[in-house]
């Protein structure tokens, strides 16, 4: 298409372009292992902050005419709702573009354009300067033809580092209790309580729960159940506020030759309508972004200022390789299931209830593996029936059920 260009347009074009090529200099890639949610909007007559729950991919800003509209685009976003507007910003409105990009339309009283803009040093605001132009100037400048200008979220840098000889995690660890009958023959779970220690797990705004705290209660709770029942033997990871490096958890189960491995955790989200259970099995491909979002967080838990305290052997590296986890898998996704179904009777679960994601804690090659998410302790329900007696019971008796079931089955086809 031909554009006739005016002395003036021209002049406002190259001005554009020499603000993109400064821009984009300097930009560097970063990969897309980073996923937040539009959690804020501010705008008004010479600003916009976009905040944002996590770190994202980057951003683009582009001018529309007809009617006037300033877009921003935000890779590796999930979209919120509405914002907050003001002065020549009519209002603000989110969608999700694509799945890895969430849309952001702010309605203007008249054109204008971002002339600059810049993520904060955590990577989770984007701040966009506003500059009212003439109609005439957008309709000759043709603003709206130029390629976006690009803004990255840089992840937070380490302003110190701490060296510490820690080594890899030992067998030194002390092996538990185990509860239950004093028979070999009969099959061993192992339940991981998550979290404990210095790291507390999520922390509800209703009541301060923290999830270390809930997790042992139904780890034990469970445990009481089964060992009640007879029919299995029972261990814990932990008994008291003790933390551990997370592969020292499947440690303790595989050092024990465990049959069953359970690790209980708490969630938490930025949506306090957000509740119900979910069952995760291991897969290197996550079967959906939460999920993703979900292991890398919960497998940060082994780093502390930046020192991994854990770290995978070339065992565990190339488990997916294996026949032996193969298989391993296999058997975890079926009692994946069968939690659900038996759990279900006694305790609420998520539309989708078994996902896949990469957790550390799951990576036993030989001992089949799920990591339970009782609810979510952002969520006012969940709290109190997790922190209620009645309510561990209730997981405890779901839980026990659907282990009992799994080793039934497995006799059966013995």
């Amino acid at each position: 298409m031909k554009i006739n260009w005016t002395q003036k347009a021209q002049r406002m074009h190259k001005r554009t372009m020499a603000l993109a090529t400064l821009l984009a200099s300097a930009l560097a890639t970063i990969s897309p292992a980073h996923a937040g949610s539009v959690s804020r909007i501010e705008a008004n007559d010479s600003q916009i902050t976009i905040s944002f729950d996590d770190l994202v991919e980057g951003a683009s800003a582009f001018s529309l005419v007809g009617p006037d509209r300033i877009a921003i685009d935000v890779r590796g976003g999930k979209a919120g709702r509405g914002g907050s507007a003001r002065g020549i910003v009519k209002s603000v409105r989110q969608g999700q573009y694509n799945p890895n990009t969430a849309r952001i339309v702010f309605d203007l009283d008249q054109p204008a354009v971002v002339t600059r803009g810049s993520f904060s040093k955590d990577g989770k605001s984007l701040n966009l300067s506003l500059k009212p132009v003439g109609q005439n100037q957008l309709a000759s400048g043709r603003l709206s033809f130029l390629p976006p200008v690009q803004f990255r979220a840089e992840p937070p840098t380490t302003k110190y580092s701490v060296k510490v000889p820690l080594g890899k995690p030992k067998d030194s660890v002390r092996l538990p209790k185990i509860y239950g009958p004093n028979d070999p023959n009969r099959p061993l779970v192992v339940i991981d309580a998550g979290h404990g220690g210095h790291d507390p797990g999520a922390i509800s705004p209703h009541g301060n729960a923290r999830e270390k705290n809930v997790t042992l209660a139904i780890a034990q709770a469970i445990r009481d159940r089964l060992v009640a029942g007879g029919r299995v033997r029972v261990a814990l990871t932990r008994e008291s506020d003790e933390f551990l490096v997370l592969e020292e958890r499947y440690g303790i189960a595989r050092r024990l030759d465990a049959d069953l491995f359970m690790s209980i955790h708490a969630d938490a989200a930025g949506n306090e309508t957000a509740s119900g259970a979910t069952v995760y099995t291991l897969s290197e491909v996550a079967s959906d972004r939460e999920a993703a979002k979900l292991a890398a967080r919960e497998n940060k838990a082994n780093i502390i200022n930046g020192v991994n305290l854990g770290g995978a052997n070339q065992d565990v590296s190339s488990i997916l390789i294996d026949l032996t986890q193969r298989e391993t898998m296999n058997v975890s996704a079926d009692f994946a299931k069968l939690l659900h179904r038996e759990g279900s009777r006694q305790m609420v679960f998520r539309k989708i209830p078994h996902r896949y994601a990469s957790f550390v804690v799951l990576k036993a090659p030989d001992t089949p593996s799920v990591l339970f998410e009782t609810g979510y302790l952002t969520n006012k329900d969940d709290v109190a029936f997790l922190n209620s007696r009645q309510g561990r019971s209730k997981v405890a008796a779901g839980v026990a059920s659907a282990i009992e079931s799994h080793f039934a089955r497995k006799l059966a086809m013995r």
